[in-house]
């Protein structure tokens, strides 16, 4: 169990604390939503939760197979539908890998990107499409 407080600042801005660590962050309601955008909006958090998880799980299984994977990034783009109702519709994700990581090592750290909690915890009417790439490669 993890306990976040989070506080209503008005403005349509949050703060949330982490509890076991204390680190702290801001949420501004986006532009196109009555608000500022001056910080992620709480479902821009929920497009970086899903990089930074299915990069976590992907370091879990490197580190574990000895990978080198640092330097590997996520790109999430988030895409809002508003039919029925205002919601995430798709959150697109391209992951690159650095040269070091072998070809044969992509369908292990594709399978552990897929599998990580964020991703198996969104409502499957959200579409994710998923494109795991090497350093130089083009989409």
């Amino acid at each position: 169990m993890v306990k976040i407080d989070v506080v209503y600042e008005g403005g349509l801005r949050t703060r949330a604390v982490h509890g076991p660590s204390g680190q702290a962050l801001s949420t501004d309601a986006p532009k196109d939503n009555e608000g500022r955008g001056e910080s992620f909006s709480p479902t821009d958090l929920l497009a970086t939760s899903l990089g930074a998880c299915m990069l976590t799980i992907m370091g879990i299984v490197a580190k574990r197979r000895g990978i080198a994977m640092e330097g590997a990034s996520a790109e999430v783009e988030k895409h809002m539908v508003t039919d029925p109702v205002r919601r995430v519709g798709k959150l697109s994700v391209v992951i690159t890998l650095p040269n070091t990581v072998q070809e044969g090592d992509f369908e292990v750290l594709r399978r552990a990107a897929l599998s990580c909690p964020v991703h198996q915890s969104l409502h499957p009417s959200i579409e994710i499409p998923f494109l795991l790439r090497a350093a130089g490669a083009s989409s």
